[in-house]
């Protein structure tokens, strides 16, 4: 690999997206934001996988169309909090709140 004199380069997924988020803040939400849903939806996915269901179980269980299962585990819709607490329950997780290490507003 030829590295030129200025260029920045960087090894790792982390690299990158450490280096976007301190050169452009509101990239850095809009980041934060994606992979918080991220863990979010893994969790839900893991664990109906681990309870042996299918989406359309799932959906069934918690009253809601197949495809609107399908389309939150693929990141194509972002559930609302009422639809995530129903996916939740049926697959016995729950949320835990915890403070961040600087609220939004104290950092103004």
């Amino acid at each position: 690999m030829d590295f030129q004199k200025g260029v920045t380069y960087l090894a790792t997924w982390s690299d990158y997206k450490n280096y976007v988020k301190a050169a452009n803040p509101e990239i850095a939400k809009d980041i934060d934001e994606v992979e918080a849903l991220s863990k979010i939806v893994g969790a839900m996915i893991e664990q109906r996988h681990n309870l042996a269901l299918s989406q359309r179980e799932l959906a069934i269980l918690c009253g809601l169309p197949q495809s609107s299962v399908a389309r939150i585990e693929s990141g194509k819709s972002t559930p609302n909090l009422s639809t995530l607490l129903k996916i939740f329950r049926q697959l016995g997780l729950s949320f835990n709140i915890e403070p961040v290490s600087q609220p939004a507003i104290l950092k103004k």
